[in-house]
């Protein structure tokens, strides 16, 4: 029954990785290419807000039950975006101090390799 659930779960989560929108954003947005792009995407959660806040009056109003799903799926998307902007800096940040780190090292490295031909 474990093994199931297991196999269900798994299912599910490769099938939501690839096909909604904001997943497939978020796997470009963790890319170092990407990285500049997570403020912008955070614009993002705003229409997901949007359609969670028209999906609670319609399910308020007499609307089918399924429209909570809805709701519980737009406003978790809302917070993946929302949380992506700041974790997007940092990564950022911290990948370009690697990168001025490593282009030192190879200018260091230069330097010093006519010095070391020179003594021999």
């Amino acid at each position: 029954m474990i093994r199931l659930l297991w196999a269900a779960s798994t299912s599910i989560r490769n099938f939501m990785r690839r096909c909604r929108p904001s997943n497939v954003l978020l796997d470009a947005i963790r890319t170092r290419r990407g990285l500049k792009w997570g403020l912008p995407a955070m614009l993002l959660a705003i229409p997901y807000l949007l359609i969670a806040n028209l999906s609670t009056e319609a399910a308020a109003n007499g609307g089918p039950r399924w429209l909570h799903l809805v709701v519980l799926v737009c406003i978790w998307s809302a917070l993946k975006l929302v949380c992506i902007g700041p974790v997007s800096i940092v990564l950022l940040i911290r990948a370009r101090l690697r990168e001025s780190a490593a282009v030192r090292r190879s200018q260091v490295e230069q330097q010093e390799e006519p010095a070391s031909v020179g003594s021999r």
